[in-house]
């Protein structure tokens, strides 16, 4: 039987060489999407002394006492409108912390009948300040998409660029035969991950697209970590070009 998922679950590991860098990933168990089951991962990430978390995963009592020893929640990210469904359950957890969310995630969370939190807008600039987390972080909205608003972010200590949906990298050893072969078709198969077919066919500007990944690329990051399937722990704008050549980056 396959397992899509990245074992250990609900644990903390570094990311890169160096593991004072301040950043973790934690996978998470499958959620199913489209009749297909999708790993999840978050990102954690230490910005003076509090935790920044990008597309909280389902709660898990040990994570969060992992998660503890690390420093308080600081920031709940919710990266896109397909990423925000256990944002109100860690909230519940964390009130102190302060909920930002891309472009379309709180309607769409009402769509669906699913609360969420009072929260900020996410844009093209981190907030700032003792309070904020620009100094370790990067951000920019992907605009262009009909509704699928997407904001990456580029952690500069590790020079490590944090996606989502953007790109989906499943491996076919993971996900079975058939699958495999529905995934190379949606182009959405390692070693060949893109944006999903069927999100690269509803830019409604591909442009305005472009021209944020060109500048997302000249930041030349070494680590790309996705949500959804084995992320590039090396050679990272090498795999950006070849994974956004769609765009004509």
């Amino acid at each position: 039987m396959t397992d899509p998922l990245y074992h250990p679950l609900n644990t903390l590991k570094p990311v890169g060489p160096d593991p004072d860098a301040g950043i973790w990933i934690a996978d998470g168990p499958s959620v199913p999407f489209y009749g297909i089951n999708f790993p999840t991962r978050m990102t954690v990430v230490r910005v003076n002394g509090k935790l920044w978390v990008h597309s909280p995963i389902a709660i898990d009592e040990g994570l969060l006492d992992q998660l503890a020893d690390l420093g308080p929640i600081g920031w709940l990210i919710a990266p896109n409108p397909i990423h925000y469904v256990s944002v109100h359950l860690w909230h519940k957890r964390f009130p102190q912390a302060q909920v930002l969310a891309a472009p379309g995630v709180k309607e769409r969370a009402a769509k669906y009948g699913v609360p969420f939190p009072k929260h900020d807008v996410l844009t093209d600039e981190a907030p700032g300040g003792p309070e904020g987390y620009a100094a370790d972080i990067r951000q920019r909205l992907v605009r262009g998409h009909r509704f699928l608003h997407e904001v990456v972010f580029y952690h500069m200590p590790s020079n490590t660029l944090i996606l989502t949906d953007l790109i989906e990298n499943f491996e076919a050893h993971k996900v079975g035969r058939m699958k495999a072969f529905l995934m190379r078709i949606a182009g959405i198969l390692d070693p060949d991950g893109k944006a999903p077919a069927d999100m690269r066919g509803s830019f409604k500007s591909k442009k305005q697209a472009r021209e944020v990944m060109r500048e997302v690329i000249s930041w030349q990051p070494e680590q790309v970590i996705l949500s959804h399937g084995r992320w590039y722990q090396r050679n990272g704008t090498a795999e950006l070009k070849r994974a956004f050549r769609w765009l004509r980056v």
